[in-house]
């Protein structure tokens, strides 16, 4: 397996490049691995969450919804 270290400003490894012809033999090989692809959500979906936020925005305005620490939706983030 021929993997690329991915090296930062100063040199400290940030993270591993795999030829995705290797990707997907280890795939094949480790079925779980297929859950730490990271797919890019669509414009429809990124819309659908905007307006889910400001919906609940104006629920909290009103009083009719909770709101919840910043902390608490970074961890969620």
């Amino acid at each position: 397996m021929r993997l690329q270290v991915i090296q930062d400003a100063r040199g400290n490894a940030t993270g591993v490049y795999i030829p995705i012809d290797e990707w997907t033999k280890l795939k094949k090989q480790y079925k779980d691995l297929e859950i730490l692809e990271y797919e890019e959500p669509t414009k429809a979906q990124l819309l659908g969450e905007l307006k889910e936020a400001i919906t609940q925005l104006g629920l909290i305005e009103k009083g009719k919804l909770k709101s919840r620490p910043a902390k608490a939706l970074l961890n969620e983030l």
